[in-house]
């Protein structure tokens, strides 16, 4: 039973609102983060509940101390692609270890990128085929979980969209969208592919994370269906009350930005998620879990909106 939880990288999208889950569940959570000002800025919504926690991840010290405290502990941590290697692997090193040392379970937030290239949708006994140097990357943090003898749930998303998801694709289109007409959208307008409600991601890792059977395993949790650029810009358009047009950024445009962004350089090789997308299958999770939550895009890309319309008031 988990009386207490350790969400490490509390104040990123999926840390904040795994936070947000685990405190309505009246369970005690440790909030871990580097920044104290954030962490007890956002205390004032996940409640009494939230313990905060300032720390860094790339200090062992400070790893162990939040670990050693808590039943479980989720790995939300991410940073900027130019910083991923050998960063990632440092700090999943640093979490694996307080874990081992103190015989605590352990629940990985992962992307799909380990998946590469597949034809259908993907479940978790699909074969995975990594191409690219992040796919190959994240592979490798995934045998480490499996080989490091820490009872875990490694638990694959697809990409994030909704409150607190800043460094997203669709939260930059999004965002361009609130102070402009048109918006640069990443990959062709007219493929459907698949985006997770953030909220959606945590609540159903943390009913994931409750149950003892989940352990040793590799879970899918897929947003509620696919959608194209086209679909969602009709929505915007709708909630805003004024015509929108999405603007396709093809892979020859991230290349050129790329030459003078390390951001977008990174992002290149990751265009073929935009042209044949990785689509997940959770029908395991709904055979062994129970429904998956599924807000309607319709809504959540609302909700989204209004997120980054009241973070922009706010700032003036």
């Amino acid at each position: 039973m988990i009386k207490t939880a350790a969400v490490l990288g509390a104040t990123g999208g999926m840390g904040y609102a795994l936070t947000e889950a685990l405190c309505r569940r009246n369970i005690k959570t440790i909030a871990f983060a580097r920044s104290e000002e954030n962490l007890l800025n956002f205390k004032k919504s996940w409640g009494q509940n939230a313990v905060i926690h300032s720390g860094d991840a790339l200090n062992p010290d400070d790893v162990e101390e939040a670990v050693s405290e808590a039943d479980a502990v989720f790995h939300a941590i991410n940073i900027p692609y130019p910083g991923w290697d050998p960063t990632l692997s440092i700090i999943l090193n640093n979490i694996l270890q307080a874990c081992s040392k103190h015989h605590k379970p352990f629940v990985y937030t992962d992307n799909i990128y380990s998946y590469g290239l597949q034809s259908s949708p993907a479940n978790e006994i699909s074969p995975k085929n990594p191409h690219t140097k992040k796919g190959k990357l994240r592979q490798t943090l995934i045998e480490a979980i499996k080989n490091s003898g820490v009872p875990y749930i490694i638990a694959h998303f697809p990409d994030f969209y909704g409150p607190h998801t800043g460094n997203t694709l669709l939260h930059y289109t999004l965002s361009q969208i609130i102070e402009k007409n048109k918006g640069m959208f990443v990959g062709k307008t007219n493929i459907p592919r698949e985006f997770i409600f953030i909220k959606d991601g945590a609540e159903a890792l943390a009913e994931l994370a409750l149950n003892e059977n989940s352990y040793g395993e590799a879970w899918n949790i897929p947003g509620a269906g696919t959608i194209t650029g086209e679909e969602i810009a009709s929505i915007v358009s709708q909630h805003l009350s004024r015509g929108v047009t999405f603007r396709p950024v093809h892979k020859w445009m991230i290349r050129a930005i790329g030459v003078f962004d390390p951001m977008m350089r990174e992002y290149t090789e990751l265009m073929y998620l935009n042209q044949t997308p990785v689509i997940l299958d959770g029908s395991k999770y709904e055979a062994r879990i129970g429904t998956l939550p599924k807000t309607p895009y319709e809504a959540g890309i609302k909700v989204t909106l209004d997120h980054i319309l009241n973070e922009r008031n706010a700032a003036f």
